[in-house]
């Protein structure tokens, strides 16, 4: 899951940059194969897959550039922080629910009304109401600009600082598990077995074991259905969906971890969550390293004898990646893990996911013979000396996307550990918003990283964006004139397609990511709680992956 932190016109964007020549890209890209044992929906996990590649092989929606009409815009207050939405599989007779998870509750939606139907409320959690929420709301309406409104902000912020239950999946039974950052797994299910409309029920609970240290920084379920977790401080536990056994293991180098010094959440030894193969490799990105640990079916190890690996990248900033590693290539195709680096100005960076090709010679300035691409994310302007993103590299084929969650301005007034305040509650406004899209693409035949293309005129204030692969498009929150707008850009040449103004700061997606239901229909998580676009123009048809 995007990593946890803190990320009217109607005039079409214009396009910044064509294509480069020679990309080999499709308009079908290979993906992931489906886990057997996550729910079966396009979205039963953070990032929409065990490989974390935030793309669905589904259409997204098409249209016109326009503003939406009420009737348009289905949005449900659940209070704060719910930043993303499990679909589950078909229950008897086809029925679907979504399942959602916050600050202060625990929900299903019904897919099809997006009407609430249970709520389990988080014990000993504040409680927010619909009341205080719209207050909050038209606080940021009325201004979200100059000292003030960052005053409102960093109050209103400062509620986050309570999120615990944050890593969620959802299996193949529709059961939900949710970690919170002090190590407890717990197990949720409907009250009544098969009927969605029921209650929530906790079923188990299970504690990470004494030796795995540190708060909980990811989850992801391995092919054969075991769950698996990291901390910040780098250990990795399998456990059994039944919580009845587990297996741990210490990356290599956690050992920096002791000395680690920065106490911000978010920003730990391992700062984000896990990517999966369906043979057993586990990618964890720590400070200065990229990880694969394998599960062997009996046991995690971190042995190259058994694939495993660890290999150092750019780090300058010291923070380490602000990416969950997401995988790229699958079946014969070449096969890497990919995130975005350390350095003041993030490198897109590919490592091989299996095997160095013998006689490899990697980029210019690589530190390790396992990264196959690395390029700078400077969208386009090589005058640029610093960017960083907080969101996961967004994968389809050989495509790799990156925004800009930069903040246009930084008053003086705002210290650096409150930046991100300037893209989340503030981030529409034209005084703060970043813009840039900049997408990557592996060139199979020379072996190499391209840049495919930017957009600089698209804003993508804080969501993590998703790509519809049944149309061919990727799908952001955007920002335009301080409203907030859905935004459709071409996967293949980065055109704006089209943009729908949805309006002003109910919808901020506020490090929420971007999903696509299983009809096709846009929806993301607000600051209090959840919209879904219907505007009837297309998506939804499915495609095999």
């Amino acid at each position: 899951m995007r990593s946890l932190r803190l990320r009217s016109t109607l005039l079409l964007a214009a396009l910044a940059c064509a294509p480069a020549a020679g990309l080999a890209e499709t308009s079908a890209p290979r993906m992931a194969a489906r886990n057997p044992y996550l729910a079966d929906s396009i979205y039963p996990i953070a990032h929409a897959d065990s490989a974390q590649q935030d793309a669905v092989p589904i259409a997204g929606p098409r249209g016109t550039t326009r503003a939406l009409g009420p009737d348009e815009i289905r949005y449900v207050h659940l209070g704060p922080a719910h930043f993303g939405a499990l679909i589950s599989g078909p229950y008897a007779g086809g029925r679907r629910v979504i399942w959602s998870n916050g600050l202060d509750r625990i929900v299903k939606l019904d897919h099809d009304s997006f009407r609430i139907l249970a709520t389990y409320f988080i014990p000993g959690a504040t409680e927010y109401d619909e009341e205080e929420a719209d207050a909050a709301i038209a606080g940021f309406d009325a201004s979200n600009h100059g000292f003030f409104a960052f005053l409102r902000a960093l109050r209103t912020g400062a509620m986050l600082r309570d999120i615990s239950a944050v890593y969620t999946l959802l299996d193949r039974d529709n059961r939900l598990y949710v970690g919170d950052k002090h190590g407890t797994i717990t197990a949720f299910r409907d009250a009544v077995p098969g009927d969605p409309s029921s209650a929530i029920e906790q079923a188990a609970v299970f504690r990470l074991p004494e030796t795995a240290k540190g708060l909980l920084a990811g989850m992801n379920m391995t092919y054969d259905g075991w769950l698996v977790v990291v901390t910040e401080m780098g250990d990795v536990v399998a456990v059994s969906r039944d919580f009845q056994q587990s297996r741990s293991v210490r990356l290599l180098h956690a050992e920096e971890a002791l000395d680690e010094k920065n106490t911000r959440p978010g920003y730990g030894w391992v700062r984000n969550s896990i990517a999966i193969d369906e043979a057993g490799g586990i990618y964890v990105a720590s400070r200065r390293h990229m990880h694969k640990v394998v599960w062997t079916g009996e046991r995690l190890s971190t042995d190259e004898a058994d694939g495993a690996w660890s290999a150092e990248y750019l780090d300058g900033t010291g923070n380490g990646t602000g990416a969950t590693p997401s995988l790229m290539g699958f079946g014969d195709e070449d096969r890497f893990v990919v995130i975005t680096d350390g350095e003041p100005l993030m490198n897109m960076t590919l490592f091989w996911r299996d095997a160095i090709p013998p006689g490899w010679e990697p980029p210019p300035g690589a530190p390790s013979r396992r990264i196959a691409g690395m390029r700078p994310a400077n969208l386009g302007d090589p005058s640029l000396k610093a960017i960083q993103t907080e969101q996961s590299v967004v994968v389809a084929g050989y495509g790799a996307l990156v925004v800009n969650n930069e903040p246009r301005n930084v008053p003086w007034y705002v210290p650096e550990r409150a930046r991100a305040l300037m893209i989340s509650y503030l981030g529409s406004n034209p005084e703060y918003q970043p813009f840039g899209v900049q997408k990557f693409a592996w060139n199979p035949r020379e072996r190499r990283l391209e840049e495919a293309w930017v957009n600089r005129e698209v804003s993508s204030p804080n969501c993590v964006p998703l790509v519809g692969a049944g149309s061919g498009a990727v799908y952001l929150v955007g920002a335009r004139d301080n409203l907030w707008t859905l935004e459709a850009l071409d996967w293949e040449t980065g055109a704006s397609r089209f943009h729908w103004i949805v309006g002003g700061q109910r919808f901020n997606s506020l490090f929420a990511g971007m999903l696509l239901d299983q009809a096709g229909r846009p929806m993301w998580g607000t600051p209090w709680g959840k919209v879904r676009l219907e505007a009837g123009e297309g998506g939804g048809a499915t495609a095999a992956r």
